[in-house]
């Protein structure tokens, strides 16, 4: 009876064994994966993103803000603070303390709860990576092979590293670089002994020990990681003491730092076709200078204000009330590198607070007058000069088009027609001026000289150079002279980049490089595209800086620096723009409301814009006195007074210019 009790004894031990066994080893094999994630270890790692100088603009991320530090980069005396508090036996184990399990066991039963456990570091980044946080035998027993795993996988070196990355440091910081960031304003190797002490005692409750919240209970918790490191005989006396009476400064911030929304929203928007750009620690390098992009911001709330003033001003003395639409006006400004096409700031709006849709990049708006200068500059490059005339006199078009010419044909009996039957533009003035120059019309930006014009040199021709310039979605009807078509002001800065790069489109470019984790570097170059000449060009600059100094841009003028620019308003004051540009720097300003409402009765381009690129450039030249001053004049352009007014030529002797110099005095055409 005996012997078969044993037998059954024995045969049922087996199978026991036999089924913990098995039940061990499909633990062990389904832990790969796990093993996997911890020994190739990728966490989620903020992107930074900088200007040209260097300096942090934000750091974005997904889920997780994580700066990586390396193992050489932790402190030795951080990993000591830790092990004091956390482990101090994690160079002797491997990977189970079991002492330290009996102990917390002890406790907890005598307490009749949960008080302590007996984790090693290995055992808590093993929880923190790879299992979950419930307290089950199972996972238990997960962790404590895993761990097992883990040690004879890594170094102590590397389990140290992945924990000082891995682990939640409170207020939103994962890792120790960036909770010493964020609590302290400090890189590691400029931590006190004090502030490492508060950081290591995090982990344990971290909302708890949060030294933005709970400042004293932090100082305790410090305190005691001090005073077991002193008993371990791993600090000084003197070190305690001196650490002890330390009240360090504790700062509560949102690492994402963002100095410039507008901007990193664009970069975000540009880069999307990275995978987890925002969680693998890229560094974005940007055209941007937050110097100038905090001269950018101010010149648009500048001008913001002063339209404000005076359409509040008016509302008072005529009664009228309509504060609401004050809500809708906005403005945006791009500055570029002329010759580059480096952005070096971008403002998409008064206030990313209250709207962050960028005004800049997102939205297309009607150009006005701000069209003319690509006209002149084809009427410059097919034989025509500043001084060539054109008459500034009413005509009257017929609504319908002429589907062989894709021109509006001219009515010559209006009298007959009903009112809407035909269209008749006229300047802004009201008023007609006979035969004027180009010049003339292009700084007092005149109407029914422009379409004159268009009509001397051919719809067709102007129609095809617009598509040859790089406008998109250009209406094929008469209305695109006085500037119908919309575009964004980034487009603008692409287009008008032909008269401030000297007859060189180049492609506005926010990023000049990004870097990944690995060091790989991807470079960010200037795309450009040869339109006309730099003699050619420079005669419509020469025209532009006549359009600030007396012409409709003339609050755009600023002591000590020559600029050229152009005014543009569309119908009813719904949009103003001025484009404009110095030797070296391109300023593109817009205004408008976000319904597309006017703006105000007597608020044109010429009143709301210029003043905002005013501003910008008198502020610039206090920070960059340097900057350069006056236009070169090229070696084939001359000069010319006729009738006591100055004009730029192209030299006749250059074959590459068409417009020679009996242009001059070329006869009007009517």
């Amino acid at each position: 009876m005996f012997a078969r009790i044993k037998k059954i004894f024995l045969i049922s031990f087996v199978i026991f064994a036999l089924i913990i066994s098995a039940y061990m080893i499909r633990i062990f094999f389904s832990l790969s994966e796990s093993l996997e994630k911890i020994t190739h270890y990728q966490p989620e790692l903020a992107t930074q993103i900088f200007d040209r100088k260097g300096r942090l603009i934000a750091n974005v991320f997904d889920k997780e803000l994580r700066f990586y530090a390396k193992f050489d980069e932790i402190p030795p005396r951080m990993i000591e603070a830790l092990l004091a508090v956390e482990d101090t036996l994690f160079f002797e184990h491997s990977g189970i303390n079991f002492d330290a399990i009996s102990r917390a066991m002890i406790k907890n039963i005598i307490a009749r709860k949960y008080l302590e456990g007996g984790s090693t570091l290995t055992q808590q980044l093993v929880k923190n990576i790879a299992l979950t946080r419930d307290k089950t035998l199972d996972r238990k027993l997960k962790e404590a092979i895993l761990s097992y795993q883990v040690e004879k996988s890594l170094t102590k070196e590397q389990i140290l590293e992945r924990y000082f990355n891995e682990t939640f440091f409170g207020h939103g910081y994962y890792g120790i670089k960036a909770a010493a960031q964020g609590y302290f304003k400090k890189p590691l190797d400029a931590l006190t002994l004090k502030e490492i002490t508060m950081l290591v005692g995090l982990p344990r409750a971290p909302s708890f020990y949060d030294p933005t919240r709970n400042y004293e209970f932090s100082l305790s918790r410090a305190n005691n990681i001090l005073e077991r490191m002193k008993v371990l005989g791993w600090i000084s006396q003197e070190e305690y003491l001196a650490s002890v009476a330390e009240v360090p400064d504790v700062y509560s911030q949102s690492l994402t730092q963002n100095k410039a929304p507008y901007v990193v929203d664009e970069v975000l928007r540009q880069l999307s076709y990275i995978p987890n750009l925002k969680s693998k620690g890229y560094r974005i390098y940007l055209n941007i200078d937050l110097d100038y992009q905090e001269i950018a911001q101010e010149a648009v709330i500048y001008g913001y204000e002063r339209v404000l003033k005076r359409i509040q001003s008016r509302q008072k003395q005529t009664a009228n009330h309509e504060q609401s639409q004050d809500e809708t006006l906005n403005g945006a400004m791009i500055v570029t590198e002329s010759k580059s096409g480096k952005i070096l700031a971008l403002v998409g709006g008064v206030d990313h607070a209250k709207s962050s849709f960028n005004r800049a990049t997102q939205t297309k708006r009607q150009f006005g007058s701000s069209i003319k200068p690509f006209i002149y500059q084809i009427a410059f490059d097919n034989g025509y000069s500043p001084a060539s005339q054109v008459p500034d006199v009413a005509r009257s078009f017929s609504k319908t088009f002429d589907k062989q010419s894709t021109q509006l044909s001219e009515q010559q009996d209006v009298e007959s027609m009903e009112e809407e039957e035909y269209w008749r533009p006229k300047n802004f003035s009201s008023s007609f001026n006979g035969v004027v120059t180009l010049k003339t019309a292009l700084i007092k930006s005149l109407n029914l000289a422009t379409i004159n014009l268009v009509e001397m040199i051919g719809f067709e021709k102007i129609y095809s150079d617009f598509e040859r310039f790089g406008f998109e979605d250009i209406p094929k009807d008469m209305s695109i002279v006085l500037g119908s078509l919309s575009l964004s002001p980034l487009n603008a800065a692409q287009e008008f980049s032909i008269f401030s790069n000297q007859g060189t489109l180049v492609r506005p470019y926010l990023v000049n490089q990004i870097i990944d984790t690995q060091g790989n570097i991807t470079q960010f170059q200037t795309q450009e595209e040869p339109i006309t000449s730099k003699d050619q060009a420079f005669l419509m600059t020469s025209v532009l800086q006549d359009a600030v100094n007396k012409g409709t841009g003339r609050q755009a003028k600023v002591k000590g620096i020559t600029l050229a620019g152009k005014t543009g308003t569309s119908n009813d004051n719904v949009d103003a723009w001025f484009c404009g540009y110095s030797p070296s720097l391109q300023v593109i300003v817009w205004y408008g409301r976000d319904d597309n409402t006017s703006i105000g009765k007597y608020e044109s381009g010429g009143v709301v814009a210029p003043a905002s690129f005013a501003y910008f450039f008198r502020q610039i030249l206090k920070i960059e006195p340097g900057l350069k001053r006056n236009f070169e004049i090229p070696s084939g352009v001359k000069k010319k007074s006729i009738r006591g007014e100055s004009y730029y030529y192209t030299d006749i002797s250059n074959p590459s210019n068409s417009n020679k110099l009996e242009n001059i005095q070329q006869k009007p055409i009517f």
